[in-house]
């Protein structure tokens, strides 16, 4: 019978090594392919306690009530504190991104399912020939892609393949110091981009086009509905941390930002005119190839949260309606207060060429500041020129 007991031991151990094996290697599934790597410690605890659980039991360790309720709690607890991580990683992803309803396809010229805006009238310039090479920023492919329906020649223009393209502002930024797109529509470019232009050797030629508002936001239930200039930049640079201070309840502010040299970004960077930004919120991102990096949270609409856009990619493109946009100095962030040059926190956005030879490139420069065109930067839901 000891024989038989020791073989059964033995067998019950090499499951139980096989088991651990398997909650160690989940684990680093998590971490090499989700790049979660809280969970490894989550998984490798419950491996361990099974072993335990077996092994154990093969030594008659539970024969007693008492051992059984130690060995129960320490394994409970062990399991709980490895769990917190996971548990509020999972947490936040429920939390919503005030992205994440955008479908930019919808905006696809000539596309059969697109709502771009039209003009009532032909327009004056109909581009043949060499289609100049578009891209821009996200919050306005909707402008360049209703341009492109009212001047290029129809016919299927896919998102990421084809002479009109949207990333987004770095790699537009970037697509344009590489030569691949003629013209970008863009908020101005960041000190870095600038600089990269300039060991290219590459001359920015900016085109304003039309004018637009820095817009502020929070979670809907938010009591602050306004802010001043120099409060925004007070908790941009961490010297206000908490919304008590700006007339809201006992809460810490989680400041959120954007990517580097993004559209937005760049705007916060000049509004605080040289003073220094705090770190901002991160995360930990898999990257394709499996590897991990850490980068710049994206903004989760958090009742203590404050992040930043422009406003038409938040009123016209994602409409989240847990949200609020904040007034600045008492102004709302409306097209009548950008009109009136009353919101304090407005700028034109560009066209940005560096050089292209493509012969079709001014004209249709011209033709957006034209009457036609200007009319149509309104009708797409932005503020033109005049």
């Amino acid at each position: 019978m000891k024989t038989e007991s020791k073989i059964a031991g033995v067998i019950l151990s090499i499951f139980a090594l096989i088991g651990m094996a398997f909650f160690v290697v989940i684990g680093l599934f998590f971490v090499l392919i989700m790049g979660k790597i809280d969970y490894i410690a989550l998984l490798i605890t419950v491996g361990v306690v099974l072993y335990m659980l077996f092994v154990f039991n093969i030594f008659h360790f539970f024969r007693t009530k008492q051992r059984k309720v130690i060995f129960g709690s320490i394994a409970g607890v062990a399991i709980l504190i490895s769990a917190v991580a996971p548990l509020k990683d999972i947490y936040t992803h429920l939390i919503p991104t005030v992205d994440s309803e955008v479908d930019i396809s919808k905006y696809e010229p000539f596309s059969e399912f697109a709502s771009v805006a039209t003009l009532n009238e032909k327009a004056t310039l109909q581009v043949s020939g060499d289609l100049p090479k578009l891209d821009g920023a996200t919050a306005l492919y909707p402008l360049y892609a209703a341009i492109v329906e009212a001047t290029y020649p129809e016919k299927s223009y896919p998102l990421y393949d084809s002479e009109v393209i949207m990333s987004n502002t770095p790699n537009a930024y970037e697509n344009l110091f590489n030569d691949r797109v003629d013209m970008i529509f863009v908020a101005a470019p960041s000190e870095s981009q600038k600089k990269t232009a300039e060991q290219r050797g590459l001359e920015l030629i900016m085109t304003p086009i039309g004018r637009e508002a820095f817009v502020f936001f929070v979670n809907q239930k938010n009591p602050v509905d306004n802010l001043t200039v120099d409060q925004i930049t007070e908790i941009y640079m961490g010297k206000v941390t908490n919304w008590e201070q700006l007339g809201g309840e006992d809460d810490t502010i989680r400041a959120f930002q954007r990517p580097e040299d993004s559209g937005s970004q760049s705007a916060l960077q000049s509004l605080m005119k040289g003073m220094p930004l705090m770190k901002p919120p991160s995360e930990d991102i898999v990257t394709g190839m499996g590897g991990i990096i850490n980068e710049v949270s994206q903004y989760r609409n958090y009742k203590n949260a404050i992040g930043f856009t422009f406003r038409f990619y938040s009123t016209e493109m994602v409409g989240n309606d847990q949200i609020k946009l904040l007034d600045i100095n008492g102004v709302a962030p409306t097209k009548e207060n950008i009109r009136a040059d009353t919101y304090p926190i407005t700028s034109e956005f560009y066209i940005v060429t560096a050089g292209t030879d493509n012969p079709n490139v001014e004209p249709l420069i011209e033709w957006i500041l034209s009457e036609q065109g200007q009319a149509l930067v309104e009708k797409v839901g932005y503020v033109p020129l005049k």
